[in-house]
């Protein structure tokens, strides 16, 4: 795999998204908002991980009010991601600028039944580029993981093919926010 293609296709993405006026990223945020509470009424999970946005992401944070079962976020510890309640505390500023629960217990993988999984580009079939430290790849990929993942980016963040790699996990579906 070359590692130029993937971080061309990530600087051209992050570009793009940085130049989304700030109403269109809103609208399209809510889109994908909506499209996740129909995905979560149809799967009727216990356990939804979410994930606090970047400036550059899909603003999920309504959605985090708006269910109505457990909800779990990241936080990063060293090179791993564990996920904590999000009742259990405020989150605040953590690894790589990027809101974390500060307390509680990390949550076993296989508790999860839904996650929201954040990424620079996706494909209409689920593969998905991320940020590059790979802390969602090696999440996925643990023992017991068994979470329906559902990938959720702006319409221009949806490409017809990105490099993969063995290790990359495929979502389950992807909403992309179209209007």
């Amino acid at each position: 795999m070359d590692k130029m293609e993937k971080k061309e296709i990530r600087r051209s993405i992050k570009s793009r998204t940085l130049a989304l006026k700030h109403e269109q990223a809103l609208r399209q945020s809510e889109a994908v908002v909506e499209r996740l509470l129909q995905i979560l009424a149809q799967r009727k999970p216990q356990v939804v991980a979410l994930f606090a946005p970047l400036r550059d992401e899909v603003q999920i944070g309504s959605l985090m009010q708006r269910i109505e079962c457990r909800v779990v976020v990241p936080r990063v510890e060293g090179d791993e991601m564990e996920f904590y309640d999000l009742a259990s505390g405020a989150l605040a500023e953590g690894t790589f600028g990027i809101m974390e629960p500060q307390s509680g217990e990390p949550i076993e993988p296989r508790k999860i039944d839904v996650m929201v999984v954040p990424g620079v580009a996706f494909t209409p079939s689920g593969d998905r580029l991320g940020r590059g430290k790979g802390f969602y790849d090696r999440y996925l990929s643990r023992e017991g993981f068994r979470a329906y993942c559902v990938g959720v980016c702006y319409p221009h963040q949806m490409v017809d093919e990105l490099p993969v790699e063995p290790h990359d996990r495929r979502m389950d579906e992807v909403v992309s926010g179209n209007e």
